[in-house]
């Protein structure tokens, strides 16, 4: 599963790396949104998810992973650039959908409220409109390893409290990769906090009254941190809401075990497509059949 690599120029402003990847068969065009400091790589279990059914767009912040080497890194990208940059992506690539992971949710929702003319439906996964005591204390240790630079203290937390349920290997993997970060990379997760933390999301929460697409809103049971009861408050905000709590999982959905991959997908699926849920049960119900007569 090769994807069609490209730098875009947006608007003179940032070149920002993408990867599509065609699906022969799809009818619609999915982009995929990163939580913060993350890369195109964190989405590679989610691809493998939708590229059956639709095509998917992946691309990097232009702070981020291989845009990086493309941009100067003169100032910190605000919620609002970040939106700016998202509706360009799904003008370019004709994307009907648009889903977003944990922090990579309010850009979406920002980008939403504009109303982008081809977007039909949205997915805001691992978000919340609540900053309760939990992600208070990650977000306020956060500020103090990011101020300090302190790239063993960074990794920890990120692995100690959002990703405590993940597999020890994406432990491992997210470590090496949060502990290795640019200077300038922790200065924009810095900055990002910092916004978040004096706001009180409250700037995205008011905008997001102007969407007017089905929006589904998808978390974890087990996740402390944005938690499934307090995204529902989400309704007071977005006028189509719909939720999904994905059973026995914590922040990282799909990426925690097979069963969180598979009852991610399902949710995504049948609010994407709902007219196929039927196809998607009986295919379901003979795939388990035929597992347990394999098995004996």
């Amino acid at each position: 599963m090769r994807p069609e690599i490209a730098v875009l120029d947006i608007q003179g402003q940032y070149r920002v790396y993408t990867e599509f990847y065609r699906a022969e068969a799809a009818a619609k065009t999915i982009i995929l949104v990163n939580g913060s400091l993350a890369t195109t790589a964190s989405f590679a279990q989610t691809v493998r998810s939708l590229n059956a059914e639709f095509n998917v767009v992946l691309y990097d912040q232009p702070y981020a992973g291989k845009s990086k080497p493309h941009n100067i890194h003169e100032k910190a990208l605000t919620k609002d650039e970040e939106a700016h940059i998202l509706v360009e992506l799904i003008d370019h690539f004709a994307a009907e959908h648009v889903m977003s992971f944990s922090w990579g949710g309010a850009s979406t929702l920002l980008a939403l409220s504009k109303r982008p003319r081809r977007i039909e439906k949205a997915i805001i996964s691992s978000f919340s409109p609540v900053l309760n005591e939990h992600m208070r204390d990650y977000l306020n240790r956060g500020v103090t390893h990011l101020s300090a630079c302190n790239r063993n203290e960074v990794g920890l937390l990120v692995n100690d409290t959002i990703g405590k349920h993940l597999p020890s290997l994406f432990k491992r993997f997210n470590y090496r990769h949060v502990s290795s970060l640019d200077l300038h990379e922790y200065a924009q997760m810095n900055f990002h906090i910092n916004e978040v933390l004096r706001c009180d999301l409250g700037d995205t929460l008011d905008r997001a009254r102007a969407i007017n697409v089905p929006v589904l809103f998808m978390n974890g049971e087990w996740d402390e941190y944005t938690t499934h009861h307090e995204a529902r408050f989400f309704a007071r905000h977005v006028q189509d809401s719909h939720f999904a709590c994905i059973q026995s999982t914590g922040h990282f959905l799909d990426m925690e075990h097979k069963a969180a991959c598979r009852d991610t997908r399902l949710a995504v699926m049948d609010f994407l497509q709902p007219h196929a849920r039927e196809t998607r049960i009986r295919y379901q119900h003979h795939h388990q059949a035929g597992q347990h007569a394999l098995a004996l």
